[in-house]
């Protein structure tokens, strides 16, 4: 249902666009228009309440209807998409009323004898009268909707607080860990109310761990109660579920009850008055519900505990005080993973068979440590006791993430994984859905991933002030906080830099894909092309070895490539006229895109990592282009046609690329990476201070002579939505930007990344006033004093610091370790500080400064041992997590090398973190 929601969303803003555009068209069909924006409004109200049934509580009839308008929705947009193209829109897509009379001109030329006119007319007509066929169906199915909301199904997890504690692998360890975390201190009993929340994807065992503990401590207090809060949960059930579990015999009627949720709140508070107490609250969904929750429960009530477990890691931070109250499920290690499958399986006396080893390993592997994933299909293997032969092993290997939900026997599995995916906003649902194009296991960026989403219209605002891509961002961030996805990497600026799909998540959104036919998914195994009657809207090729048929893909909006075999070979890519997504990255053997210049739709291009040459001179075509990845490519001249691409946000190059002049044409860019300098003009770096929108930019250069570096100055101040900007410079002094310059007030990234060249000393404009917003910051400077890092102290929104003492690091000079005076805090904000060739030593920092820092990394030169009052304490940096020293043993004795090393590693045990200690010699 979901899919024809996000049908819906990014057609109703073009309809209004082309009501708003005061476009010659017929008043019958204008107040055609008018209507089916309402009716698509009132059917996407409709579609939301669908969304959030499983399938199975679905009529047919309601599946049927939502599939209808998700056609019509696409055959609206392409006639919409096909009327823009016809009239030659190029201009930014942010103020349509602007473009009016640009194009009012171009419409009547076009349309001089009326035929063109008249059949978008027709086709516009068509359309409305099957929105109000629709429109009758969709007053009929807002009953069935109301009826069926009143179903109910077994909740599965039910079964995690009944498992027999003999049954439980590995538990000790994480359940004597959460119990640590609730008892700890000398006297915890006379401590204030503490809340533990333990967060994690669904199926990692969070019901299991909290039972376990609360069954292991309960008897250390005067009473205790577990209550599930589920997905939509009634506050009166579960404010009397707490009642009754407090006290059974008391409460015993409570269930038959009138009582509102004051008055349920008001007796838990009496109850609970001077008793310690503890209590689990399983399984809350959204804060609103804890919101609620948690007044029945005073802060003041001495040495007792709450757990909370949930899914979703920003409820968790509701719950919590503190980030340290925070238990993180992880997947279960490999030992403890095999000991539990084989423990399902087999008998402890015998073991895995020698015969079965290697595939037992290769499942393991794919449930990826969910305990639920592995009880689960342990138990297919030996249903009623009888294990299952070797080739039927390697059979249900094979369909693990493909297709393998289709099991009954594992209906349990996906009907917990489901809880999590109907939990999901409208909005989300088809983003997640989305994931399911890329194979098995693979590392997908967030940028990509960001960035096709937009050109998919998944994300989309009618508000202008709001930026798509830092909307799909919130959306990639809201996933990885639901646990629907696997973070990668964070990078120095603590964003996730990629993510993967869990192989059991996979295969379920694979499945809900396949179902509402969201994705065609070729991967040589076990998915194929749907029947004929099915209309193949997005289509991921994973395997050379395919038969692609291409005459049944007149409607396909996007193509994903991820091998390199196919493309020229079986499929004709310039036939899919209304094509809004290509993404040919790593295809080597792509060498010729000469057709993309007729693919007038299309919103996203891809040819990262292939082996294109040239672009067409027909891309200044491409009205519609939003992002252009040219990155690892063997295109070495971009054509002038490029600046035509007046919507392109988003523009990847190679610095060997050379752009063509005229850059300052495309107004509606808001990435440009990695743009070369090496072969300018003025012109042209005067023409990016026109570039407004711009929010990253990225430079590769090698120095400028005085008109160059003011030019360029000017121009990134001009750009005054900048947020991030690096400038690489191979070799020498950095000579500019001037000290008098003033950067961009929204600068949070500032990077200056090669060693090779440095800053005579701190540039002026570095400075609080001028950046108040700089998180991250990454410099070279030839040396490194005492009021450097002082001021550097005192930027008030670094999270990241990087600083290069050049005259040490290639002149072996000796710096004196540097001195920062106390007063103001310094370094608020920053959780890593990188000190290279700098003797940065802990005990620089002040007490009560760098609070959040949890990784160091300085110099130490051995040599120094010997002096007195030397400290290497580093306890007053309370975050401390990580410390890398780079030993400087020149001019010191073995003896000294040895007494400093000890000395360094007996600082970071005296810390109360035990961060860890890394020593690189020098």
């Amino acid at each position: 249902m979901e899919i024809a929601m996000g049908a819906i969303g990014p057609l109703l803003p073009k309809l209004r666009e082309l009501l708003h555009s005061e476009l010659t068209m017929e008043k019958q069909v204008r107040k055609g228009i008018e209507s089916l924006v309402t009716e698509l409004k009132l059917m996407h109200a409709v579609l939301s309440k669908v969304s959030k049934v499983p399938a199975d509580q679905l009529d047919e009839g309601v599946k049927i209807w939502a599939g209808n308008v998700k056609e019509l929705s696409y055959q609206m947009e392409d006639i919409v998409d096909a009327f823009m193209v016809r009239v030659g829109d190029g201009g930014e897509s942010t103020n349509p009323k602007n473009r009016v009379k640009k194009i009012l001109k171009k419409v009547k030329r076009l349309f001089k004898n009326g035929k063109d006119l008249h059949r978008i007319s027709d086709a516009l007509e068509e359309v409305v009268l099957q929105a109000k066929q629709l429109a009758e169906l969709r007053q009929r199915y807002e009953q069935e909707m109301r009826d069926t909301s009143a179903n109910t199904s077994v909740d599965p997890r039910m079964m995690a607080l009944y498992t027999d504690v003999t049954e439980l692998v590995g538990i000790e360890e994480t359940r004597d860990k959460l119990i640590n975390m609730l008892t700890e201190g000398d006297d915890w009993s006379k401590h204030p109310l503490k809340t533990i929340s333990i967060v994690g994807f669904g199926g990692l065992g969070k019901t299991t761990l909290a039972k376990a503990a609360y069954d292991k401590i309960k008897v250390q207090f005067d009473c205790g109660a577990f209550v599930s809060v589920s997905q939509n949960p009634e506050m009166k059930k579960v404010l009397k579920d707490i009642l009754y579990g407090l006290d059974k015999v008391k409460y015993e009627n409570i269930h038959n009850a009138a009582r509102d949720e004051k008055y349920l709140i008001d007796d838990i508070i009496e109850f609970l008055n001077d008793k310690r107490y503890l209590i689990v609250i399983d399984d809350i969904w959204n804060e609103k519900a804890w919101e609620l929750i948690k007044c029945a429960f005073s802060k003041k009530s001495t040495g007792s505990r709450l757990i909370t477990t949930t899914r979703n890691a920003s409820v968790s931070e509701a719950c919590c005080s503190s980030e340290d109250d925070i238990y993180r499920m992880e997947p279960l290690s490999n030992d403890v993973s095999r000991t539990l499958f084989c423990k399902r399986i087999f008998s402890q006396e015998e073991g895995c068979p020698q015969e079965l080893l290697k595939v037992s390993e290769e499942i393991l592997k794919k449930c990826g440590g969910v305990p639920l994933a592995i009880i689960t299909i342990a138990s297919l293997l030996a249903n009623k006791g009888h294990i299952k032969a070797k080739d039927e092993w390697y059979a249900l290997l094979s369909s693990i993430g493909h297709g393998l939900t289709k099991d009954r026997s594992l209906e349990q599995m996906k009907k917990i994984l489901l809880f999590s995916y109907y939990d999901l906003p409208s909005y989300l649902k088809p983003c997640l859905l989305y994931l399911s194009i890329f194979p098995e296991d693979h590392e997908i960026r967030r940028d990509r991933l960001i960035w096709r989403w937009i050109s998919e219209g998944f994300v989309y605002s009618e508000n202008q002030d709001i930026r798509l891509y830092e909307l799909g961002d919130s959306y990639f961030n809201e996933l990885v906080n639901r646990s629907m996805i696997q973070p990668i990497g964070i990078d120095n600026e603590k964003k996730v830099k990629a993510c993967r799909v869990h192989d059991m998540v996979l295969d379920l959104i694979c499945s809900l894909a396949s179902e509402e036919n969201f994705g065609t998914i070729l991967d040589g195994i076990g998915r194929k092309m749907p029947n004929s009657e099915i209309k193949v809207r997005r289509l991921s090729i994973q395997n050379s070895k395919i038969d692609v048929e291409t005459t049944r893909m007149e409607h396909i909006r996007s193509v994903t490539i991820f091998t390199s075999d196919v493309v020229g070979k079986v499929l004709d890519i310039s036939s899919f006229q209304v094509l809004h997504v290509l993404d040919l990255e790593g295809c080597k053997n792509v060498s010729d895109v000469g057709y993309v210049g007729n693919l007038l739709h299309l919103r996203y291009l891809g040819l990262k990592g292939t082996h294109v040459k040239d672009l067409p001179k027909e891309i200044g075509k491409l009205k519609f282009l939003l992002t252009l990845d040219l990155r690892g490519s063997k295109i070495e001249v971009l054509p002038s046609s490029v600046v035509q691409l007046r919507r392109l946000m988003c523009l990847y190059v190679g610095c060997n690329m050379k752009l063509p002049s005229g850059i300052g044409n495309l107004t509606s860019l808001e990435v440009l990476d990695n743009l070369g300098l090496y072969d300018v003009d003025l012109d042209f770096v005067k023409e990016l201070g026109h570039l407004t929108k711009l929010r990253v930019l990225r430079l590769d250069c090698n120095g400028f002579d005085e008109s160059l570096s003011k030019a360029l100055e000017e121009s990134i101040s001009n750009i005054y939505k900048l947020e991030s900007l690096d400038v690489y410079v191979f070799h020498g002094l950095i000579n500019w930007p001037s000290e008098d310059w003033v950067p961009p007030p929204q600068l949070r990234r500032l990077a200056f990344p090669s060693t090779q060249s440095w800053f005579k000393t701190l540039p002026l404009w570095i400075n609080p006033s001028s950046l108040p917003l700089l998180s991250y910051l990454e410099i070279t400077l030839f040396e490194v004093r005492s009021e450097v890092i002082q001021l550097l102290g005192t930027l008030p929104a670094l999270v990241y610091l990087q600083i290069w003492n050049y005259s040490l690091y290639r002149k072996g000079h000796e710096v004196e370790a540097p001195v920062l005076s106390s007063g103001a805090a310094l370094f608020p904000c920053a959780t890593e500080c990188r000190f290279y060739s700098i003797c940065a030593m802990p005990s620089m920092f002040p007490r009560g400064a760098a609070p959040r820092l949890k990784r160091l990394v300085f110099s130490f030169a051995a040599k120094w041992i010997s002096r007195e009052n030397l400290d290497l304490g580093m306890r007053h940096l309370p975050s401390l997590q990580r410390v890398r020293v780079d030993f400087i043993e020149e001019g010191a004795s073995r003896q000294e090398v040895a007494e400093a090393e000890d000395a360094l590693r007996a600082a970071a045990e005296d810390h109360p973190n035990r961060p860890v200690l890394e020593i690189g010699l020098w």
